[in-house]
């Protein structure tokens, strides 16, 4: 018999806040299965195995950074909305770790297309448009952004620029104003 109370949301969100906690590699049917303090079997009719879980996790992730995304860019064009995408990704990967590391977990196709990643992607593309680049440039562009993103915010997680000056925030602003920058002014062939 199913535990009264669990549903395949709730487990989710548990697991997404373990991941928090723990970190997203260390979230398992097993470590889940002790938070509600039932056994792993139980589970089962809620979740395949832990790669399930996982992927859960990561569309979740996905849907509430597209939603505090969307949300930010509300109104915004050039450098603000650069900023403001930006500060989003950095802010939730600040304040969900486990969960931001579920972004980047792989997905297969079928997954992948019930996504936010395709929301992620249209947005950023908006963001460019104000820069008025041609294809493949744009591509490339989406390329760069997303690398600096998650390239600055990986490594402020994992601890690189807190013993140094100058100031972590001063630095992202520096960053975001050289993209700015580049995009602007980006090279021609």
């Amino acid at each position: 018999m199913v535990r009264a109370g669990l549903t395949t949301e709730r487990l989710v969100h548990a697991g997404a806040e373990l991941a928090d906690e723990v970190g997203f590699e260390q979230v398992t049917v097993s470590a889940l299965a002790r938070r509600f303090d039932v056994k792993v079997a139980s589970l089962y009719s809620h979740l395949k195995n832990s790669q399930d879980l996982k992927t859960r996790i990561a569309l979740l992730a996905l849907e509430e950074l597209a939603d505090r995304a969307a949300d930010a860019l509300a109104g915004r064009a050039g450098k603000d909305a650069l900023t403001a995408f930006a500060d989003v990704y950095r802010d939730y990967a600040r304040t969900h770790p486990g969960r931001y590391a579920a972004t980047r977990h792989p997905l297969d196709p079928e997954a992948a297309a019930a996504s936010a990643g395709r929301r992620h992607s249209q947005m950023t593309r908006a963001i460019l448009r104000g820069y008025d680049l041609a294809e493949p440039d744009e591509t490339h562009a989406v390329r760069l952004l997303g690398s600096v993103f998650h390239g600055y915010v990986g490594l402020e997680l994992a601890g690189g620029f807190s013993h140094s000056a100058p100031d972590s925030q001063e630095s992202w602003t520096r960053i975001l104003d050289a993209l700015d920058s580049t995009l602007r002014n980006w090279p021609g062939d």
